[in-house]
């Protein structure tokens, strides 16, 4: 049975020369589980949005759109709202009350449910999500996911025909991220909740999903099962890098084999490789310059009120000049903390940080970087174009047009330098964000979350752009939930646990080691019959495959 339907939909935003969907015919079946994914800027998350005519972006459209055969605007308000529900990408945006039994309560209340029929309903979500001890809880207390858990729940007892969710696990470490994907799965195979999702992190929703939907320059592309897929993006120049580590491997070292037989998990993936001989070479010791640290923080505390325990807790972390370090951890565990006191924004209550030796008491702006996790934080002005302009005039850059071009350039996105920045999607306004922070050609870049809906084309974009700039002098401290992007960039990576840094190790060795924070083609070779790679491109380099059937 049709749940959603799309019939010659185009839309165009306010001023756009270009419409940001085009022609889009599709149709979404009861039960299904199904990815919506394409580039930045593809049109996935508008889409996703037009089926929710409460928050539909502002334009023109065109066509339709249905809900199990009747026209959106023609369906009931209530029963929009209690049919159709939606999880966002920030859980921030969507939490609205102040404790947690009343977030979970505050849909309910509002579609008018009785007091019975909440106690009842509440009662077996809690249950069934494990969510007993978070009940009493304040909602700015709890990890990004645990707001995340909390707003599928309290969409979920509203008892929704389809669940759309926009990048739901953008700001989860990798952990929590996979439990939510999981969660998902649940639900559908349980329930036959129908899905539809929006994600750039595929890795974890190839295996669980019925159909994948492309979406490239706001047109359908493709809409197939995830193998069949994988094959026909395999042999597509940039739309392969969409694709699981696992999956690459297969079409890399088995290029004639059957769609069918592509490994999408590590359990395929390690049954694959059974069938082949792995011989390897082993990997060469890269022997590290000496380098001279930068930055040194010593014994540092960093609490947000008397009486609470510190964020930050006698925290010692040495960084050299000229590095890429990544910081990864759990949700909560300080990390954006840590970036804010580095970059001077918040004040340690204890301890030292020198540069260059030299104790800081402030920062020269202009030593030191600093992009937020919400880019949108970063503008001020209604276009791209005067924000740059606006950075270069504050800072005396010289030859900015210049400067500005070539940035523009390098992440594709000179055609949006007249848009105001809340028109563009996450990933543009990353770009353009990032590019901000490099005009004033600092000594130490700080970045929060980088990659944050980014494509993975846009991904390998910026990696190789900061990686020519970290080997031009540029010293890079990143905190990242994206572990796939840090094991191929990041020369070192510290674990950030209790408010402390646990370990610092080069890339390779930190994620080698670990068993979950670590990459998927990691967990897949480890314990196999080839010797264990940490990227795709390290199993190119030192892998010889044999098939022996």
């Amino acid at each position: 049975m049709e749940i959603l339907a799309t019939q010659s939909l185009s839309f165009a935003y306010p001023n756009a020369t270009t419409n940001a969907l085009k022609e889009i015919n599709i149709e979404v079946q009861q039960g299904e589980f199904v990815v919506l994914c394409g580039p930045s800027g593809s049109g996935k998350s508008t889409l996703l949005r037009l089926f929710k005519p409460e928050i539909a972006p502002h334009g023109k459209k065109e066509g339709s759109l249905s809900f199990q055969g009747k026209p959106l605007e023609e369906l009931d308000p209530i029963v929009r709202a209690k049919e159709i529900g939606m999880v966002f990408q920030d859980p921030e945006n969507q939490i609205a009350m102040d404790n947690v039994m009343e977030e979970l309560i505050f849909g309910m209340e509002n579609l008018g449910f009785t007091t019975e029929q909440m106690r009842k309903k509440i009662a077996e979500m809690v249950n069934f999500f494990g969510l007993n001890h978070l009940l009493n809880k304040k909602t700015d207390e709890l990890s990004g996911g645990q707001k995340q858990i909390i707003n599928l729940a309290a969409v979920l007892l509203l008892e929704p025909t389809v669940l759309l969710l926009d990048e739901p696990t953008a700001q989860l470490d990798p952990i929590a991220a996979k439990e939510f994907i999981h969660m998902l799965q649940r639900l559908n195979d349980e329930f036959g909740l129908t899905i539809v999702i929006v994600e750039h992190r595929l890795e974890e929703l190839f295996p669980v999903a019925s159909r994948v939907i492309l979406l490239e320059n706001g047109k359908l592309l493709h809409d197939m099962p995830p193998r069949e897929m994988v094959r026909e993006l395999g042999i597509h120049e940039t739309m392969r890098n969409f694709l699981p580590g696992s999956a690459l491997l297969y079409l890399d070292f088995q290029p004639d084999g059957k769609a069918e037989d592509i490994p999408l998990n590590v359990k395929e993936t390690r049954q694959w490789l059974q069938g082949l001989k792995v011989e390897w070479e082993e990997p060469s010791t890269v022997k590290e310059t000496a380098k001279q640290p930068i930055l040194e923080l010593q014994e540092v505390d960093y609490q947000y009120a008397k009486h609470t325990p510190p964020v930050l807790y006698n925290l010692d972390l040495t960084i050299y000049d000229g590095e890429w370090l990544a910081v990864v951890g759990a949700n909560g565990t300080g990390k954006s903390t840590l970036l804010k006191v580095i970059g001077g924004i918040l004040k340690a209550q204890h301890g030292t940080m020198k540069f260059n030796g030299k104790k800081v008491k402030k920062w020269d702006l202009q030593k030191v970087s600093y992009l937020p996790q919400n880019p949108k934080l970063f503008f001020i002005h209604d276009t791209i174009k005067k924000e740059f302009d606006s950075l270069a005039m504050q800072y005396g850059i010289g030859s900015s047009e210049a400067r500005i071009q070539e940035l523009l350039e390098k992440f594709q996105i000179s055609h949006l330098l007249n848009r105001h920045p809340y028109d563009l999607s996450g990933g543009e306004l990353q770009k353009a964000a990032l590019i901000g922070s490099l005009l004033v050609e600092p000594t130490i870049l700080l970045i929060d979350e980088p990659t944050k809906g980014m494509d993975p084309e846009s991904k390998i974009a910026f990696g190789d752009f900061v990686s020519t700039l970290v080997e031009e002098g540029l010293t890079v401290v990143m905190v990242t939930h994206d572990i796939e992007f840090a094991a191929t960039y990041a020369t070192r990576c510290s674990m950030l646990f209790q408010g402390q840094i646990t370990v610092t190790e080069n890339t390779r060795d930190f994620f080698h080691e670990n068993t979950y924070y670590t990459t998927v083609l990691n967990r897949a070779t480890r314990n196999s019959n080839a010797y264990p790679v940490v990227t795709f491109e390290e199993a190119r380099r030192i892998w010889r495959v044999q098939n022996l059937s």
